[in-house]
């Protein structure tokens, strides 16, 4: 379980991850905004390497142009469907709020669904949808993962995928796996995110 301070340096008590909403997806606008701010889970599956960092923050502060395609028009349609049957199996409900981490207030991530133990442990979900059967979970989505249990002070996070062939399930229930918890990989995505603000910051100067 994880401490209930930010390190052996402090004290304090960490905030609950409930007192750390700063938008919801409801809202887009205001959504977008906060994203926008700092870095997200979206922008932590990518941070691999020094050439990811200059390109993430690049589009921090230029913007991406990529605005989505069919794959991606699937995957929201696709979901809520996939969200509902994660909360009947696993009791996991879904979310749209974007929470800041208790350490930092620019790093952010959005979860698919959240819960809390009655032993006060939190777990999330993450929902994907993909053309391709995975033999193992890609490696960029571990490292979302692993960024939103940074951000909530999660244990582990419900990976759910659901394969399609041309945008048709081909399954009767989505593949899930448990994603435990990684320190090591934490540390070093909080160590990239906090070379993104770093070169956004001194851009903007």
């Amino acid at each position: 379980m994880l401490p209930l301070w930010d390190s052996p340096e402090h004290d304090e008590p960490v905030a609950d991850h409930r007192s750390r909403i700063l938008a919801r997806a409801t809202d887009r606008v205001a959504w977008i905004r906060a994203r926008s701010r700092g870095i997200t889970a979206t922008d932590a599956a990518r941070l691999s390497g020094p050439a990811s960092v200059r390109t993430v923050a690049a589009e921090k502060l230029h913007g991406s142009s990529f605005g989505g395609n069919a794959y991606t028009d699937h995957g929201r349609a696709r979901e809520p469907e996939i969200a509902r049957w994660v909360e009947q199996r696993f009791g996991i409900a879904p979310s749209d709020a974007l929470f800041h981490s208790a350490h930092d207030t620019e790093h952010l991530a959005t979860p698919d669904g959240v819960r809390m133990t009655p032993a006060g442990i939190v777990e999330l979900a993450e929902i994907k949808t993909t053309s391709s059967p995975w033999r193992s979970i890609p490696r960029h989505y571990l490292r979302q993962v692993w960024w939103q249990q940074y951000v909530l002070g999660a244990e582990r996070t419900l990976l759910v995928w659901e394969q399609h062939d041309d945008f048709v399930p081909v399954r009767q229930e989505p593949e899930f796996r448990w994603i435990e918890r990684d320190e090591n990989e934490i540390h070093v995505l909080v160590q990239l995110a906090a070379q993104v603000l770093d070169l956004v910051r001194r851009e903007r100067r």
